[in-house]
């Protein structure tokens, strides 16, 4: 009895702080819902007459595409390299950060890169509305974020802001601008190879340049 006591206290007082760290971090929290109207700024072009294009002015290369302008090998690619269990987990993969620990670890005092956990959903919650700060108090508002927006958002809208919105190296920002970018093409004309090395950027676009770097990017694709 004493035991099955002390463990309920121990679960309540567990309970009390999870629900203090969320109320904490989760007060002033940028509005997660402003993503309903999301556009995001796309390119303006300048067309002579005879339709030939004669100059473009941007601060980033995007263009916006639609989920269900996505090819399905492209949509893969991307949580096969990024996000295996995106259509199981509410925003937080919690075994797969536990796993990520356990490597980091034991890496701890070598040469070796660090690994991180984040969620397709936790990638536009920092990719939106936080910065790319190295720090406790940022993962903790990115959970949060990640859990008000899979609550807010269906599957397909997370993963439409997220492919547009990601940057790939290159001065791009989406998949439709990568494509363009690295193969002059439409992402409906990319063949399995292609979309992967485009799947293959974010983890590190500038490592992974296949201009830079034409082996490693081999490589990591």
């Amino acid at each position: 009895m004493a035991l099955s006591a002390v463990t309920l206290l121990l679960g309540f007082v567990g309970a009390v702080g999870v629900v203090g760290v969320f109320w904490h971090f989760g007060r002033d929290l940028p509005d997660y819902k402003q993503l309903v109207g999301y556009e995001p700024p796309t390119v303006t072009r300048i067309h002579a007459g005879d339709g030939s294009l004669l100059a473009e002015f941007a601060r980033e290369k995007r263009a916006f595409v639609p989920i269900s302008n996505i090819p399905t090998k492209v949509i893969r690619a991307f949580l096969s390299a990024e996000d295996k269990k995106f259509y199981e987990h509410h925003g937080v993969d919690f075994i797969g950060i536990a796993r990520a620990l356990l490597t980091n670890l034991r890496r701890i005092g070598s040469n070796q890169r660090l690994v991180g956990a984040s969620t397709i959903t936790q990638q536009v919650a920092k990719n939106f509305f936080l910065t790319n700060e190295v720090s406790i108090d940022r993962k903790v508002k990115e959970a949060i974020l990640a859990f008000r927006i899979e609550r807010a958002y269906t599957k397909e809208r997370i993963l439409e802001l997220y492919l547009n919105q990601i940057y790939l190296g290159q001065g791009t920002y989406g998949i439709a601008a990568a494509s363009l970018e690295y193969f002059d093409k439409s992402i409906k004309e990319l063949n399995y190879p292609e979309a992967a090395l485009l799947a293959a950027l974010p983890k590190a676009p500038s490592k992974y340049n296949p201009y830079k770097y034409p082996e490693v990017a081999k490589f990591r694709r």
